[in-house]
């Protein structure tokens, strides 16, 4: 299921915060959509106001000591309808129904996690800008290459 919205939150643990800013980022750079990453202990400092049913949010919840404060983010989102993504590594069990869609990857070395969290993140970019009928290719206003003068 692809949200055909024109906005996305996406959030992590601080730690794990450039997963969630490189996802927004991709969103932004490939599919023109307006995308923020940020914490989610920091939600409740702004970006609690743009929840809504138009508006998913993209959770990265590993295993770990977090995890229940990231579920306790996830359920204001829900408390406020608002859609969530999670993406989440095999031995994380969510409770029923709080998240809307689920990707699921391999536990794996703290060290590696974050380039294997990459991966869902750039492919479900990639998608969402697939089907807005995106060029992937050649992003609107985004050069591919930087020139100095």
């Amino acid at each position: 299921m692809i949200f055909p919205c024109a906005r996305w939150l996406r959030s992590s643990s601080s730690g794990r915060l450039p997963i969630a800013l490189e996802g927004a980022l991709k969103l932004k750079e490939i599919s023109s959509i307006h995308a923020e990453g940020y914490p989610a202990a920091e939600m409740k400092h702004g970006p609690i106001a743009l929840i809504s049913e138009d508006c998913p949010s993209v959770f990265f919840a590993p295993s770990g000591e977090i995890l229940n404060k990231l579920i306790s983010s996830m359920q204001e989102i829900k408390a406020r309808k608002g859609l969530i993504i999670a993406i989440i590594t095999e031995r994380v069990a969510l409770p029923a129904g709080l998240a809307d869609e689920i990707i699921v990857i391999p536990e794996c070395h703290e060290a590696v996690l974050p380039i294997v969290a990459s991966i869902p993140v750039q492919l479900l970019s990639y998608c969402i800008a697939v089907e807005r009928g995106c060029d992937v290719d050649k992003p609107r206003n985004l050069a591919k290459s930087v020139t100095v003068e």
